[in-house]
């Protein structure tokens, strides 16, 4: 009887010879991150987004938070107000850059070449959605904290509280990631920079203010259940919501979004 076989260096345990071991799933994943990351600093537009945000973010802010250092102003709020106020009207800038992240590919056609380099599709959606939602995130935080920092040399008066600032920041993170995934599962699934730009715009900011423009009962309390809401109510404490309200409707648009959009890239064909 002869010996059996024994493989190569390297091929897996009980397969045959010669045959490579397969990357691990940990490695796959790093190897998605990395090419997303690179994909998203190479391109313009990316840039573009982070000097629109900047300069809503802190341009917008810084200017808020003096009018209200000013004695007519309301008063009443420090140097963190900046922040908050420039990311609510900044973010739009940061979640135009997940959008393009997510779908430029589908625009393209680019996204067959893609799922081959990467076939576990649930790697790739990991690192689709970590990389840009990391990036928006970071940028966003950076980005109130010059705004905030700003407004204190502009109005020394307005004063930042270690703790306020602490606060807000762990607000203005949660605002951005929530919306950072809102806008990564919408892309996903519609699969159309257009469509995906315009339901972000819609959910986070017009409808939002235009049914609650409108004085009528039932139209304010559907926009409490939209995410821009939410969003304000974690920034400004505006309007009447609870924590809790507040924290569901921003993790359950998210998560909604984030379920049917990883659905269509797992299940669905890349055309």
């Amino acid at each position: 009887m002869s010996a059996p076989a024994v493989g190569t260096v390297g091929g897996p345990v009980g397969g045959p010879a010669g045959t490579p071991a397969q990357p691990g799933t940990a490695a796959v994943l790093r190897r998605a991150a990395a090419a997303e990351w690179l994909r998203l600093r190479t391109v313009r537009t990316t840039w573009w987004c982070l000097l629109a945000a900047a300069v809503t973010t802190v341009g917008l802010g810084v200017a808020a938070a003096a009018d209200t250092a000013d004695p007519g102003g309301p008063g009443g709020v420090s140097a963190v107000f900046a922040g908050e106020f420039g990311v609510l009207l900044g973010q739009l800038a940061l979640l135009v850059l997940v959008v393009l992240a997510v779908t430029s590919e589908f625009a393209t056609g680019q996204i067959g070449p893609t799922l081959q380099w990467t076939p576990r599709r649930g790697v790739l959606l990991a690192a689709r959605l970590t990389v840009p939602v990391v990036v928006v995130t970071v940028a966003g935080l950076l980005l109130a904290l010059a705004a905030d920092a700003t407004a204190l040399l502009v109005a020394p008066d307005l004063g930042l509280p270690l703790s306020e600032l602490a606060g807000s920041l762990v607000g203005v993170a949660a605002v951005l990631a929530a919306g950072g995934v809102l806008a990564v599962g919408l892309g996903l699934l519609l699969r159309s920079t257009a469509g995906a730009l315009a339901s972000v715009f819609m959910l986070q900011l017009v409808l939002p203010f235009l049914l609650a423009s409108f004085g009528v009962e039932w139209m304010e309390d559907l926009a409490e259940l939209l995410p821009g809401t939410a969003a304000v109510w974690v920034m400004l404490g505006e309007p009447e919501m609870t924590a809790g309200a507040a924290t569901t409707v921003l993790v359950g648009w998210s998560a909604a979004a984030l379920v049917a959009g990883g659905w269509s890239l797992l299940r669905r064909d890349a055309a």
